[in-house]
């Protein structure tokens, strides 16, 4: 997959992140709660941590800790995206990563915070709430691990065939 292909992918994950989280923050309240379903809410909140709002109650510098990790893995990505162009599926898998961590790179580095607004529950237990950035990230991830796992299947049969 040609680079610029794969950047566009990350930006396109990246406008919709950012989109949605202005279009929340310009109709809910923080804390503000709008039911959708009998499992999913829309709700603001903020998260100065990490994922689970892992270091969220830290003094603040996580946020710039936070900042240095995605920059760190923003550039590894692009030049994991060069280098393995030829990867169609890995290069779709990073482009996502890539385009959610900018999201919340961008928040970080903005507002000292991520914007989440994703609230699915069951009953009374909530999963912490995210955002459209962590959205692309996980599917990103999970066809990373898809792709790992093939790729591996795939080496065990040209062994097989080879030996």
């Amino acid at each position: 997959m040609k680079l610029h292909i794969s950047l566009s992918i990350a930006l396109i994950v990246l406008i919709l992140d950012l989109a949605s989280k202005f279009w929340v923050e310009s109709v809910l309240q923080f804390g503000e709660i709008i039911p959708v379903t009998g499992f999913f809410n829309l709700v603001l909140v903020y998260n100065p941590g990490a994922a689970f709002s892992f270091l969220s109650q830290e003094s603040g510098w996580q946020r710039w800790f936070l900042s240095g990790i995605a920059t760190i893995a923003v550039t590894v990505i692009t030049f994991m995206l060069h280098k393995y162009r030829h990867e169609r599926l890995f290069c779709w898998s990073l482009s996502l990563v890539l385009g959610g961590a900018l999201g919340n790179l961008y928040d970080r580095i903005t507002l000292g915070h991520v914007v989440d607004f994703l609230d699915f529950y069951i009953g009374d237990y909530h999963w912490p709430a995210f955002n459209i950035a962590d959205s692309a990230i996980f599917i990103g991830a999970a066809l990373l691990i898809y792709e790992s796992f093939r790729n591996k299947q795939n080496r065990e049969n040209a062994e097989k065939k080879s030996g």
